[in-house]
């Protein structure tokens, strides 16, 4: 049994001109242990689909209009609010996107870092900042017991975002959602805190989602991946199986994108066009007006996702009939 199973999740933002369906039918489930990637460009849905099942969704504007969230036998869209909070930073945490703009700049980092052990735990505050000492230098952190009284301000980018995965990781949760952790950090840096989350998931036995745009590090942190474009999951399969067969257009043009793969001296491949606008999607595929291989048929009807081979999913007409 899976240890999250999010079946049809329907997410839309209504506002005083339109509805936009952010996350329009999506369905994966993250086995105990497995590392499972989203990848696709801004505005695809990778954020808002981790955001309603955390229950951290604005609402209003956003409603999630259908689907379930399964996580150890709780439908995480549809419990009590206590029964949300009960698992919310204590058997599931995330790492957010931007550290400098998730941590509180008015509290030391003590207070943040411990908070999810006094709410959690009932631990005494003492106890709570020896772990939180133990869980910094874990990460990486030099000279801990000193800096846990520093404010925000005081640490680099680097260091604040490996406050944020200290505070995901000091309740041992047993899924980690990871949300582009490596957003705005040089390359050596980015380097430490990837080897650090797995390390970590090692360690703990924790699944990870692995929100990114970066398929280089797909390739090496991830067991599955799920491709999405326009709200959509579009293909899904094992990494190896997206990096050498590809089954949807868009996959094969998002590898297309990647500047190694580019001839020396060749001009950089970019995909034509621009993301839909998910106010006024029309019937059939979302990514037919920028795909190289559309043809009629898949402006008029919209393609479910369908395995094509063992283990692996596409949502691409031609794909599904064998043409491409």
């Amino acid at each position: 049994m899976p240890l999250l199973e999010v079946s049809g999740l329907r997410t839309y933002f209504h506002t005083r001109n339109a509805i936009h369906r952010a996350v329009d039918g999506v369905s994966f489930t993250v086995e105990k242990g497995e590392t499972l990637g989203i990848v696709g460009e801004s505005g695809s849905g990778k954020s808002v689909t981790c955001y309603s099942i955390m229950g951290l969704l604005p609402q209003p504007p956003g409603r999630i209009e259908a689907g379930s969230a399964i996580f150890d036998g709780i439908d995480l869209l549809r419990c009590p609010p206590k029964v949300a909070r009960s698992v919310r930073g204590k058997r599931i945490a995330m790492i957010f996107q931007d550290p400098m703009t998730s941590l509180n700049p008015y509290l030391r980092i003590s207070e943040q870092l411990i908070e999810p052990l006094i709410i959690h735990e009932k631990i005494s505050r003492s106890s709570a900042v020896r772990r939180g000492v133990e869980m910094l230098e874990a990460v990486g952190m030099n000279d801990a017991a000193r800096r846990i009284d520093r404010y925000p301000h005081e640490f680099s980018g680097g260091m604040c975002q490996r406050v944020m995965i200290a505070m995901a990781l000091i309740t041992r949760p047993e899924l980690l959602i990871a949300d582009e952790p490596t957003t705005a950090l040089d390359v050596t840096v980015q380097a430490q805190i990837l080897e650090l989350i797995r390390r970590l998931q090692r360690e703990l036995g924790m699944a990870v989602i692995f929100i990114t745009h970066d398929l280089g590090v797909v390739a090496g942190l991830c067991d599955r991946v799920l491709v999405m474009y326009a709200g959509r999951a579009v293909e899904t399969a094992g990494v190896r199986a997206i990096f050498y067969q590809p089954r949807h257009p868009y996959t094969r043009a998002l590898q297309r994108s990647i500047p190694s793969t580019q001839p020396k001296g060749a001009a950089l491949f970019t995909i034509p066009g621009l993301p839909p606008d998910l106010s006024t999607l029309a019937a059939g595929c979302a990514f037919a007006p920028r795909c190289e291989s559309a043809t009629g048929l898949c402006l008029g009807q919209d393609p479910p996702l369908v395995e094509v081979a063992p283990g692996h999913a596409s949502a691409c007409l031609r794909v599904q009939a064998g043409e491409i």
